[in-house]
């Protein structure tokens, strides 16, 4: 009996069970049933997930403390998705969780949802695709919570959620009025009303209304129950002040993060302090007080994690002291603290770049601005302006060591020889004393070493044993071959002098380094001899000729950049006063002064008015002389200008009157000596001499501008064009035309240039009879040299189109063109063009003449 009782509660229990399982009965067990079965396995599992993720998001997320921090830590990129790939695996397993509970537990029925559950379900999903940013998909989900389940408990949540990722889609005025109108209608918790002000002031700040974006917040702070949001709606606030002016109550917001010690973030906490020693103006009154403040920052053990930043303001306060070598020594501390803060390492950069170019170490603030840039994003403002100074920097690096060099050679040559000798010898004893102090540093170190070694259990096991087995015998016997022979390679012969190593020349070897090539070996014999370094000096006047030219000229460029690019008044009238006491090249002697005239003008100096008169007394004829005399009829004549000739210029060299373009160009360029439209007249100059003389020519010019204007854009493009396309120039062969190849095919007409006329007639008449065929081929007339031209129609498919095109012309009573002409591939008219070299092309005889 007690067996068939329990057969059938089992059977009632299944029977039951099953019922329940179905979605389409509005019964107190299935509502209960589905609803249990969402709240504790679905979407428990799912908000574990969303909950898992949303840490990760957190621990990765890292905050940039010098721009206003984001009310939310999310890392947001540019795209939009739309779709579920590449997505954190754990939001897609708290979205698939979401979607499961709605697919298999919801009970719609008669149009009303009867599992309360499900609201919260699509609340997961929308959540779950925000942190994924598919904003457009979220939006979709709290939206349908909103329109759907108007009596849920979640509306508001799902509000507050719908409008910031209306801030994410950068809909702010929306976002604001839809939270307005919740704040105005709905009673909220305290939570959801900090949420919602948050959320509100994001969108202000979005909208660059940092002062209503403060007044939210502080709203929000007074109603949040999380003491890390609190700690960072504080933080905001300050920055926004900081923003607006207002360094008071910035400090003010800051001291409420300080208040909550431990309750917020260390980060947060950090951070304030060093945002209020930020606002703080060193001066004599308190800088004692400031280096107490930042040294038990420094000091205090739960502040290491943050020791980098700590680091720079430390750095920071002694550079605003001119406290140099304190102030390099935290720098590096900083760096070398750093972890993955692109932000902290491109500002330490920076300074440092700054400090040493401040110095004039040029090659040392080129290295830092240079790593600058990979902590910089590409298509930001500073990106593009760090990458311009470095170009810049880039220049005067070159024309420095230009000058270092030059003054080096010029320098040594210049001193009687008993002070020459006194000179390579201080230098050679100086090198010994070097590397014996350095051989002893050595030895002293492995000595101690080896003797820590002897009372260890090994060195005692290694002693009386095989040279090569004792390891103080073999430490001892490296040291003195080094000291003896230097650093030689393993290879035969290795005595050999020859065979030794140079070590890298020190930073302030640098006359020596201007005789010796850093990439050159020198033996032991070579480095210790006085007839070496003897050898080495110039003995013929034409090297240091043009030693005092190329450097001349390097202090003429240096003057004009740090003038124009770095605003170095002091810098440029030092380089520019150098050129004039230098016996420049005459082209140097007048740009000079003048740019020195401008100089002690802007600063205010009366050698300006000195400089004013020199000119217009020695250089009355120029047009320096002219802008000084008359400064206003010059500027209103602009027709006569630099750039005017430039563009006259151009134009010349469209319409092919290249023999006028390199004569202009050539009295141009000496009229104009120093101003910054030279390099483009010497590359259309060059330009045109190719077109006109062929390829040794263009060539020839080309690297002349390559190395005239190296730092220059046309210098440049210049040095490119040598190594890029004048090698596929180079080639003056022709393709065979016996068997006919692939490509266009030209018939063209020689002329003599004496013979224009007779040449534009055919020009017209070929265009007229071109329009009559209804062909599509294009005619142009080309100039080939001094002498000669082309009449050339252009673009016929085959050899035997061409052919035939001129027996037309030839033969056709309405045209009786029978002008001498010879059709040409089109590979093989480029060659003639580029080399000149038509003699040849005929010779050959390829194509059959007319």
């Amino acid at each position: 009996m007690k067996l068939r009782n329990r057969i059938h509660i089992l059977w009632l229990s299944a029977i039951l069970l099953v019922s329940s399982c179905s979605t389409k009965k509005d019964a107190f067990v299935n509502r209960n049933w589905h609803a249990l079965n969402t709240k504790y396995n679905v979407l428990y599992n799912g908000n574990l997930a969303f909950e898992e993720g949303r840490e990760q998001l957190n621990e990765s997320y890292r905050d940039n403390y010098w721009e206003v921090l984001p009310v939310e830590r999310l890392e947001v990129k540019d795209e939009i998705k739309l779709d579920s790939e590449d997505n954190n695996p754990n939001f897609e397993r708290a979205e698939d969780k979401a979607t499961k509970a709605i697919q298999k537990h919801s009970m719609e029925i008669g149009n009303q949802e009867r599992n309360p559950q499900t609201d919260e379900a699509f609340l997961l999903l929308g959540k779950a695709r925000y942190f994924d940013q598919r904003y457009v998909p979220a939006i979709e989900a709290f939206n349908y919570v909103l329109q759907k389940y108007t009596e849920s408990n979640k509306l508001n949540e799902a509000t507050i959620w719908r409008e910031k990722t209306n801030i994410r889609l950068e809909n702010e005025e929306l976002a604001i009025k839809n939270l307005k109108r919740l704040l105005k209608f709905e009673r909220l918790k305290d939570q959801e009303y900090a949420d919602a002000r948050a959320m509100m002031a994001q969108a202000y700040i979005n909208l660059n209304a940092p002062d209503t974006a403060i007044q939210q917040l502080k709203i929000a702070s007074a109603y949040t129950g999380k003491k890390a949001e609190e700690g960072r709606y504080y933080f905001i606030i300050g920055q926004l002040y900081n923003q607006l002016g207002f360094r008071d109550s910035a400090n003010i917001a800051f001291d409420k993060i300080i208040d909550l010690g431990r309750s917020t973030p260390r980060v947060y906490w950090v951070n304030a302090h060093l945002q209020k020693i930020r606002n703080i103006e060193v001066d004599e009154n308190n800088k004692e007080e400031l280096l107490e403040y930042l040294t038990w920052l420094e000091i205090n053990r739960e502040n290491r994690p943050f020791l980098d930043k700590i680091f720079r303001e430390i750095a920071v306060y002694h550079n605003t002291l001119e406290q140099d070598s304190l102030s390099l020594a935290y720098y590096k501390k900083s760096l070398a603290a750093a972890n993955n803060t692109p932000q902290l390492l491109a500002l330490n950069y920076e300074d440092l770049a700054e400090y040493h170019f401040d110095k004039n170490k040029y090659k040392i603030a080129g290295a830092y601005y240079d790593s600058v840039l990979p902590n910089l994003p590409e298509n930001s403002k500073k990106y593009r302006a760090i990458r311009k100074k470095l170009d810049n920097l880039e220049d005067v690096i070159t024309y420095e060591n230009t000058v270092q060099y030059a003054d080096s050679v010029i320098s040594i040559y210049k001193m009687p020889l008993a002070e020459r000798e006194a000179y390579f010898q201080a230098y050679i004893d100086q090198l010994k004393a070097k590397a014996e102090a350095e051989i002893a540093k050595e030895e002293e170190k492995l000595s101690v070493g080896f003797a820590a070694f002897e009372n260890s259990k090994g060195g005692k096991e290694n002693k009386g044993k095989f040279y090569f087995y004792n390891i103080t015998s073999l430490g001892y016997g490296k040291t003195e071959f080094k000291r003896r022979w230097g650093n030689r390679t393993i290879e035969d012969n290795w005595r050999w002098s020859s065979k030794a190593s140079t070590r890298a020349l020190d930073a302030d070897e640098t006359d020596m380094t201007a005789l010796n090539e850093a990439s050159e070996e020198l033996t032991e014999d070579q480095k210790y001899s006085l007839e070496y370094y003897l050898e080495k000096v110039p003995k013929s006047e034409t090297v240091i000729d043009s030693l005092s030219r190329e450097r001349n000229f390097a202090n003429y460029q240096l003057g004009l950049i740090y003038k124009e690019k770095f605003k170095e008044n002091l810098l440029a009238a030092g380089k520019l006063e150098n050129v004039l006491k230098s016996e420049p090249e005459e082209r140097l002697i007048l740009p000079s002064k003048y740019n020195l005239f401008k100089i002690y003008e802007q600063v205010g100096s009366p050698l300006a008015i000195d400089m004013k008169e020199n000119i217009i007394k020695n250089h009355s004829s120029s047009r320096y002389a002219e802008i000084l005399l008359n400064p206003r009829a010059v500027l209103e004549a602009s027709e006569d200008g630099p750039e005017a000739q430039y563009s006259r210029l151009y134009s010349l060299f469209e319409e092919q009157e290249f023999l006028r373009v390199i004569t202009g160009a050539e009295e141009t360029i000496n009229r104009f000596t120093g101003d910054p439209i030279v390099p483009k007249l010497e590359m259309l100059k060059a330009t045109a001499i190719g077109r006109l003389q062929g390829f040794k020519e263009f060539k020839e010019a080309l690297n002349y501008v390559a190395l005239n204007y190296p730092n220059q854009p046309e210098g440049k493009k210049a040095q490119q064009m040598v190594a890029e396309q004048l090698p596929k120039l180079e080639p003056n062969g022709f393709s065979s035309e016996n068997v006919e190849p692939k490509g266009n095919w030209k018939v063209v007409f020689p002329f003599k240039r004496s013979n224009d006329e007779a040449a534009v007639r055919l020009l017209k008449r070929l265009r007229l009879t071109i329009d009559d065929l209804r062909y599509s081929n294009i005619v142009s007339k080309d100039i080939y040299n001094l002498e000669d031209e082309f009449v050339v129609v252009h673009g016929f498919k085959s050899r035997d189109f061409a052919l035939g095109f001129t027996e037309l012309l030839k033969n056709n009573k309405d045209y009786r063109i029978r002008n001498e002409n010879f059709v040409i591939l089109s590979d093989n008219y480029k060659t003639i063009q580029v080399h000149k070299n038509l003699k040849d092309y005929r010779r050959l005889n390829l194509t059959p003449k007319p």
